[in-house]
């Protein structure tokens, strides 16, 4: 979801955001690049939420931007994913690494497919390139611009390729936070800027651990695979990936988004649609991709006779 530029009250919940009012400005590089942000669970009590199965307005339209056929996911981990309790952990990023091997070609993220536009074809593939640690290079306080050199600094070191169709997310251990307002406005974002050491355009992401603010960017405190700030991390990466794919370079090149400029899993933010189970332990799902259940956001489907919210091409 697009970073705002201007500061949104979060306790409204509609099916058709408002977010973005001032997102797809014109981009200059000498300023920060614009940013997506994926607003906070609106839902208090804490709630999982199916959401409406019908007809999403106003209509999500192509603007003629970039879109990523096959994205590469790539992991930056950053802070300290050693620590023997909590979400921060080798086990937690298992969890993580295997929704990126998994996801990709999965009924819910074919839903993309409908999203192909212009030169561009979007296959319903995902592909997981690899990770890098990079411990606390900046502090445990991140600016925005922080971000962007840790993403930076990565590839230009080496520790991880450039690829065009690469989507860089920096995953921050708990004791980390983002000084633009992880936990308090948003969950995770999205954009892109150009690539230091040339001239191409650099796709990266920021998602927080949830476990920080389980209350604002989570569904559940008790989660499918046991780790309730990490699962709920992956619905962020869910969420932000599909908005990657969909709208590339928000701002200086945008793809989809509709007229009060939200993306296509803006439009479904914090629904998890009709097939929602429940485990022994409590824990509630909706996918199961390879051995681990997840739940995870609706996407938006699109379709000329009306776009809605679901969990694969068929299912809402």
């Amino acid at each position: 979801m697009k970073k705002m530029m201007t500061i949104f009250a979060v306790i409204a919940f509609t099916v058709s955001l408002t977010f973005g009012q001032s997102g797809h400005q014109e981009n200059h590089e000498q300023k920060e690049p614009e940013t997506t942000k994926h607003r906070m669970n609106p839902h208090t009590p804490r709630a999982v939420v199916a959401g409406s199965t019908g007809a999403v307005t106003p209509a999500i339209t192509y603007h003629n931007g970039a879109l990523i056929n096959t994205p590469i996911i790539y992991y930056i981990w950053y802070g300290n994913w050693n620590q023997t309790n909590g979400s921060d952990n080798a086990g937690g990023q298992q969890i993580l690494r295997d929704f990126a091997s998994t996801v990709g070609l999965s009924p819910y993220y074919l839903i993309n497919t409908t999203y192909n536009a212009g030169s561009y074809s979007i296959t319903g593939n995902v592909l997981y390139g690899g990770q890098t640690t990079v411990g606390y290079t900046k502090g445990t306080r991140l600016r925005d611009s922080d971000i962007r050199t840790i993403v930076n600094t990565a590839i230009s070191s080496g520790s991880l390729p450039f690829n065009a169709d690469g989507v860089y997310f920096v995953l921050t251990s708990s004791d980390v936070t983002a000084s633009s307002g992880f936990c308090t406005q948003y969950c995770g974002w999205h954009t892109s800027a150009q690539f230091q050491t040339g001239p191409q355009r650099l796709r990266y992401s920021f998602v927080g651990n949830a476990n920080r603010c389980l209350s604002a960017c989570a569904a559940q405190t008790i989660s499918p695979n046991g780790n309730a700030g990490v699962d709920a991390m992956v619905s962020i990466i869910a969420h932000e990936l599909e908005e990657t794919a969909t709208d590339a370079d928000p701002g200086s090149n945008p793809g989809w988004y509709d007229s009060a400029g939200a993306e296509n899993a803006d439009k479904c933010a914090w629904t998890f649609g009709q097939n929602i189970q429940t485990l022994t332990s409590g824990a509630k799902y909706n996918v199961t991709f390879g051995a681990r259940n997840y739940l995870i956001q609706r996407n938006l489907k699109h379709s000329t006779a009306g776009d809605t919210c679901n969990m694969s091409l068929t299912q809402q």
